[in-house]
């Protein structure tokens, strides 16, 4: 795993670093990954939060990691129906 400046950490732990990207009732779509993926080019972080009840909650920690593993980017947090990445 990568190492994670504390910087980095800080900012991701942050209450007033708001969610950028929504996942709603569609789910992981191109759409979103393509988003994400243009958030990441113009910002380290991004900071995405999927609707209450649509992932369980054992499925969360897979679905972070497959939004990292298709956007090249790094879990920095996960914590609930919120998650964020980092640019490498």
């Amino acid at each position: 795993m990568t190492d994670i400046p504390k910087h980095i950490l800080k900012e991701a732990t942050s209450r007033e670093f708001k969610a950028s990207v929504r996942l709603g009732k569609a789910g992981l779509t191109e759409t979103v990954l393509d988003e994400i993926r243009q958030q990441l080019n113009s910002r380290e972080l991004v900071k995405i939060k999927a609707n209450k009840g649509l992932f369980e909650r054992e499925q969360r920690s897979e679905v972070w990691a497959y939004l990292a593993t298709n956007t090249g980017s790094v879990v920095v947090l996960q914590r609930g129906n919120i998650g964020v990445l980092w640019r490498r």
